[in-house]
Formats: C-alpha cells, sequence, structure tokens
C-alpha cells in the first residue's frame, strides 16, 4: 500500500540548507576585485574606536 505525500513523515535537520547566504558572484571576488583589507583593531586610534563605539545599530 502506498503512503501518500500528505502522510510522509519528513525529518529535516538544523544545518540543512538548500541556497548559501551568500553566492560567489555576490562579492568583491566574484566581481574579479581585490577585496578590501580591513584595519586592526591596534590599527585605529582611540577616536576612531569612540566613533566605532558610538555608531548607530543599523551601520
Amino acid at each position: 500500500m502506498a503512503v501518500s505525500d500528505d502522510e510522509r513523515s519528513v525529518e529535516l535537520d538544523e544545518d540543512f540548507s538548500v541556497l548559501p547566504d551568500q553566492t560567489s558572484d555576490d562579492t568583491d571576488r566574484g566581481w574579479g576585485e581585490a577585496p578590501v583589507r580591513r584595519p586592526r583593531k591596534s590599527e585605529f586610534s582611540a577616536r576612531d574606536l569612540d566613533l566605532l563605539a558610538e555608531r548607530p545599530p543599523h551601520w
């Protein structure tokens, strides 16, 4: 006796993803550009660190 699709149980894994969060063409590297080098925290001045701490959460 065949089970209909409505009665069939499906187990989904938590780590299963159908599509990646970001595709390779959605990055600078995907467009042929070199990745941007981000400064290390030790390279920031005290004022830079203050500005980063005060930046709005939507940035």
